[in-house]
């Protein structure tokens, strides 16, 4: 039997990258997706091949994630499985960021992650049922050069993440984290596009924190999330998993 089969799953940023490929191996083992991103264009494209539904939603503002967490129960029915994968940076050095980048980046990776579980969670406790993976970052846990702001929040899905693994227990409700390390994906990339030189080096550097040495793929961050979302995890709850080639090992 699939693992997700007759399972009903939503996934923010879903229309390209770890996204993307969740929404890929989640489906593949049986599970109805409803795929939420800003870009509602190239996520209803894949949404198409996955026999799925794609919704517009920018999770940094509560109206659009209200009114997209309604369009896909309404699609696919109660969500019993969130991933809060949405999450965006704006690389630079401290002293060189504004408030205004701040504000971007906590937005969309920490309020995002908490405005969507606060739109999905009732239903999950009323019905005694429910997983919840939190997409955080080895930046949360060890802190990354030019992202501070990113590590700032991606720090504050790991403790939110406990948090609601506390409070979701004796409704039978779990939530993990996932704490990728540089993974090939639009968003690690963007330092480079963005700043040349500067930022080809910034991704360099994390490949090297790593003790394997090479980036990861997104289809390998996926593998964590099927398990940490599956029947499998069914004891597991509060934890954060990394995936990140031994950038850390605690």
């Amino acid at each position: 039997m699939e693992r997700f089969e007759g399972r009903t799953v939503l996934i923010t940023g879903g229309a390209s990258g770890i996204g993307a490929a969740t929404a890929q191996r989640l489906a593949a083992e049986g599970a109805r997706v409803a795929l939420a991103d800003t870009q509602l264009e190239k996520a209803q494209q894949l949404a198409a091949d996955l026999e799925g539904f794609a919704v517009a939603m920018d999770v940094s503002d509560i109206e659009s994630v209200n009114a997209g967490v309604a369009a896909a129960v309404e699609a696919i029915g109660p969500i019993d499985v969130l991933v809060n994968n949405a999450g965006t940076d704006l690389f630079g050095f401290f002293v060189n960021t504004t408030p205004e980048m701040w504000e971007v980046v906590i937005g969309i990776n920490l309020i995002g992650t908490m405005a969507v579980t606060h739109a999905v969670l009732p239903s999950m406790q009323e019905r005694k049922s429910g997983s919840i993976v939190n997409v955080a970052s080895e930046a949360g846990r060890v802190g990354s050069v030019g992202s501070a702001s990113y590590s700032a929040a991606k720090a504050g899905v790991i403790g939110f993440t406990k948090a609601i693994a506390k409070e979701g227990a004796r409704y039978s409700v779990r939530c993990n984290a996932i704490a990728p390390g540089p993974i090939e994906t639009p968003l690690l990339n963007a330092a480079e596009e963005i700043y040349g030189d500067v930022g080809k080096r910034l991704k360099q550097g994390m490949v090297d924190a790593t003790v394997m040495k090479r980036a990861g793929e997104a289809d390998e961050v996926a593998a964590g999330i099927a398990y940490l979302a599956s029947g499998d995890a069914s004891y597991v709850t509060g934890q954060t998993l990394n995936i990140s080639g031994g950038l850390s090992m605690w």
